[in-house]
């Protein structure tokens, strides 16, 4: 987890960003107003997807360990591609739209 929303160091207590950090970060501080996707290709696990809970509400909001909030801007979109959705919480599966695909 600790690579995609970012960790604590344990020896030097020092916080490091993840991917989902900095792409949320760089996205949201965007100058205009075009569209932004951030696609999220894989498995959902239960682990990582409980944490996207408050960006998926109507609070749009990435709250990070390290007690940083990212707010995401209105013109940022979300897709999860994935398989199935057995690991996601009914909260996480009503927070979304869903297309099924054969």
């Amino acid at each position: 987890m600790g690579q995609l929303f970012g960790q604590f160091d344990p020896v030097s207590h020092e916080w490091t960003d993840g991917v989902v950090a900095n792409t949320f970060r760089e996205q949201a501080s965007a100058g205009n107003d075009d569209r932004r996707w951030v696609l999220f290709d894989g498995p959902v696990d239960t682990l990582w997807i409980e944490s996207m809970n408050t960006v998926l509400d109507d609070n749009k909001k990435l709250c990070l360990m390290s007690g940083e909030i990212i707010q995401l801007s209105n013109s940022m979109n979300l897709i999860f591609e994935t398989n199935d959705l057995s690991q996601a919480s009914p909260a996480t599966v009503s927070r979304c739209g869903m297309i099924y695909m054969e």
